[in-house]
């Protein structure tokens, strides 16, 4: 009898992709050089030590460290495969901004629909995201323009 109270009691999982999501990519863009910026154009992404200088979402860090209370949370991002400091980058980010909520919950996949889960939170369908078993909550879109909306759905639902 105890072991299915604990089934009943066990937290959906949740995936939370970085950028456009947690992570306001626009923000790294602007701190570059115009030079820097010209030279990768049509491949931002590839800048070495971008992924660092990269501010929040509004709201992201309070909204998923209030869904880390409900949910099995793991942070599910792709690194840029040309870029070398891209993985580093990405672990220190969310090492400063979710210290404990994102400890040890960092996944770098290129395959996200490789994971086992109820949610995940991207801005794209890109990287398996459209294959994805679970619910795809489609950051920026009407039905989930923002961090507010997103938390709202979670929490009112599960």
């Amino acid at each position: 009898m105890v072991k299915s109270i604990r089934t009943n009691l066990k937290k959906k999982t949740l995936y939370v992709d970085m950028d456009n999501v947690l992570v306001d990519f626009a923000s790294g863009l602007n701190e570059i050089d115009s030079a820097v910026k010209e030279a990768y154009e049509g491949h931002e992404d590839d800048i070495p030590n971008l992924f660092s200088l990269m501010k929040p979402m509004p709201g992201a860090i309070e909204g998923f460290n209030l869904l880390a209370k409900q949910f099995d949370i793991y942070i599910l991002t792709t690194a840029p495969w040309e870029n070398p400091t891209a993985l580093t980058d990405k672990r220190n980010w969310v090492k400063k901004y979710l210290p404990e909520s994102g400890y040890k919950r960092l996944i770098i996949s290129h395959h996200k629909n490789l994971n086992k889960g109820d949610y995940i939170i991207d801005d794209r369908t890109a990287r398996g995201v459209d294959q994805f078993e679970g619910e795809h909550i489609h950051f920026g879109t009407p039905r989930y323009p923002d961090w507010e909306a997103v938390v709202k759905y979670l929490t009112e639902n599960n």
